[in-house]
């Protein structure tokens, strides 16, 4: 059986074909576009791709886009898949939702902390969870042991972080600094500023889930810009780069009892 997951962010349109519909499935092809070019996917991306047999797809980018990407889906002549997309719901793969309304949830949190679940059972014991997301926006959410979602936050990414200090303060300008402990120019404070923001969040919610559980938790960090948080992490992390197709995997694994 070949799969196709599909995570659609607020910038980027991701894919990747796996040979069967559940973890450790071997990737066979992947790729990525951003949202603006999505309308070619069926004659680029997609093109000399085998037919999958099951489709299960993520988005965060609302309606239109969604019906774009089944557009292309469509379009695809030898494939004969329905897409699925994934709603939040009560509880799913082993994860429960403490949202006050579940299905307001970001389908990408939920995902997410589905496939951080799993890695961590996989790895050992039950333990409590902070599942970091760290893209176009920020998401930093707290699983216990037993995996119920008890909450989280959500921030600006530092893309919108230094946009908006561009936008609404004058002689600031979208800076390319570096992090410092005691930045001593503009750049420098403004992107340390950003990120220092970022890793006080993850902390925070570190000290509380710790406090709550009455354990260290486990920390897993994923998304496109992840990687400029890791040295800045005060708590031991674990880096995860397709932490949203590792969610679906389960997911998928789940639903058709693969």
């Amino acid at each position: 059986m070949t799969f196709l997951a599909i995570d659609v962010g607020n910038t980027r349109l991701k894919w990747a074909m796996y040979d069967a519909a559940h973890p450790g499935a071997t990737l066979l092809a992947h790729g990525a576009e951003f949202l603006e070019h999505i309308d070619q996917l069926s004659e680029t991306g997609w093109a000399g791709l085998p037919a999958p047999d099951r489709m299960l797809g993520c988005v965060v980018a609302g309606d239109a886009v969604m019906r774009r990407v089944q557009q292309q889906i469509e379009q695809m002549a030898h494939w004969d898949v329905v897409p699925q997309w994934v709603v939040p719901s009560a509880a799913e793969a082993g994860v429960t939702n403490g949202y006050d309304h579940p299905t307001r949830l970001g389908a990408d949190r939920w995902v997410a902390m589905i496939g951080a679940r799993h890695q961590v059972l996989r790895q050992g014991r039950a333990r409590p969870l902070v599942v970091v997301m760290v893209g176009t926006a920020v998401t930093v959410d707290a699983l216990d042991a037993s995996g119920h979602f008890l909450g989280g936050l959500i921030l600006p990414g530092h893309g919108i972080m230094l946009r908006a200090l561009e936008t609404g303060t004058a002689g600031l300008h979208v800076p390319t600094g570096e992090v410092t402990l005691f930045p001593t120019n503009t750049s420098d404070a403004l992107t340390s500023g950003g990120t220092y923001a970022i890793a006080g969040a993850v902390e925070r919610i570190y000290q509380h889930l710790a406090a709550r559980c009455g354990e260290a938790p486990a920390c897993i960090m994923a998304g496109g810009a992840g990687w400029k948080m890791a040295p800045s992490m005060t708590r031991p992390f674990e880096l995860i780069d397709n932490l949203i197709f590792d969610g679906l995997l389960v997911i998928a694994a789940q639903r058709w009892k693969i």
